[in-house]
């Protein structure tokens, strides 16, 4: 059996965390870690350089035969055909996993676990939801 790299896509609220602890490898979760080091999870450079750190250790439990679980959200398509490109040259297996709800259920989501400070707002969600390159049936065939 090859490792898997197993990319978990979605907004916030949608489930990344829930799918994420459910599937088989090791979780890297740039909140997780920011919060462990009492870094703020909206420091967008510290996030990249958390994300950047986190794919270089995914990268070398991979390479050991361990199976990894990124949560970083991957909402652009680049970003994603990026890692799975890697893990094809690496000869790791990827699967894409997208977690996704309508606004109104991830700000009920958000609203409720209340985590983030400051707060995600609705009008946040509204912008993301647009944002969010959301893979199409085309892309998800590119996965195991």
């Amino acid at each position: 059996m090859r490792p898997v790299l197993r990319i978990v896509c979605g907004l916030p609220g949608a489930g990344k965390t829930t799918l994420a602890t459910r599937l088989s490898g090791v979780r890297l979760s740039p909140d997780d870690w920011m919060d462990a080091l009492g870094i703020d999870i909206w420091d967008q450079g510290m996030r990249a350089r958390i994300e950047a750190l986190q794919w270089a250790l995914a990268q070398d439990m991979l390479r050991a035969g361990a199976d990894v679980v990124i949560e970083w959200g991957t909402w652009s398509r680049a970003e994603r055909d990026l890692l799975r490109e890697r893990c094809r040259a690496m000869g790791v297996g990827v699967e894409l996993h997208l977690v996704d709800a309508p606004v109104e259920e991830l700000w009920r989501r958000v609203s409720a676990r209340a985590r983030e400070y400051p707060p995600i707002t609705r009008a946040d969600l509204e912008r993301w939801s647009v944002q969010f390159e959301r893979p199409d049936a085309n892309e998800l065939a590119l996965y195991d």
